[in-house]
């Protein structure tokens, strides 16, 4: 049984995402303040957090932070009523895996629980090895290794970022709509109705173009993205 830990203060969201987990076969502890949350975060042996930011006694990217500094890997999903993009970026610069703004349907989060499962499962397995290499321009991506360099500088990615980029080093110059995108990075077949995949490639973006870099991310209006060259 998969082990998931809930961080989340407030009473009914954690019953309603308790039920719904426990109904899909999960094992759900649950830390209803920071400094708890991030003590059973560092004892247990947990497939995955889920981490509310506006929690007592430590907020969730404070959280998240040391648990980064202990444990690179578990998938961590905020969830947050502060949807705007500084906010979902700030998250992400802790080392969040991927978020998800409140109010949300259960099915949401299950999709984003599902996912999150598979992507860890995959990559702590052998198959995960690969001798690819993508090169486009001054931008290299090693699959093997999954380390990124721009101009010999190693870009570090959350793992939803280097999912995206990859897609994009195996896609370079098609056009890429947001439900591809959706699809291959997140597992998800449908419109969510936000916007999460314009503020992922906003904030890769700004990674890669760190170090005066030319956009290499290109906006396609009305279609999606393409890794291309700007005009």
């Amino acid at each position: 049984m998969r082990k998931i830990l809930l961080v989340e203060d407030d009473s009914r969201v954690s019953a309603f995402i308790i039920k719904g987990l426990k109904e899909e076969g999960y094992d759900v502890a649950l830390a209803m303040d920071g400094k708890m949350g991030l003590q059973m975060a560092l004892q247990g042996n947990y497939d995955l957090i889920i981490l509310d930011i506006m929690i007592p006694e430590m907020n969730g990217i404070e959280v998240c932070k040391e648990i980064r500094k202990q444990d690179a890997t578990v998938p961590v999903l905020f969830l947050t009523a502060l949807g705007s993009t500084e906010n979902v970026v700030m998250g992400l610069d802790s080392g969040a895996d991927d978020y998800l703004s409140k109010p949300f349907k259960f099915i949401e989060l299950l999709a984003r629980v599902r996912t999150l499962m598979r992507r860890s499962s995959y990559s702590s397995g052998s198959e995960s090895k690969s001798e690819n290499t993508y090169r486009f321009g001054d931008l290299e991506l090693d699959d093997d290794t999954k380390t990124v360099t721009r101009d010999g500088m190693t870009i570090s990615l959350t793992s939803t970022e280097y999912r995206l980029l990859l897609m994009f080093m195996k896609n370079q110059r098609r056009v890429l709509s947001r439900i591809d995108i959706l699809e291959e990075v997140w597992g998800i077949d449908f419109d969510m109705g936000t916007n999460v995949v314009d503020v992922y490639v906003n904030y890769l973006r700004k990674k890669l173009e760190k170090y005066n870099g030319s956009r290499l991310i290109q906006t396609v209006i009305g279609m999606g993205y393409v890794l291309k060259e700007a005009e």
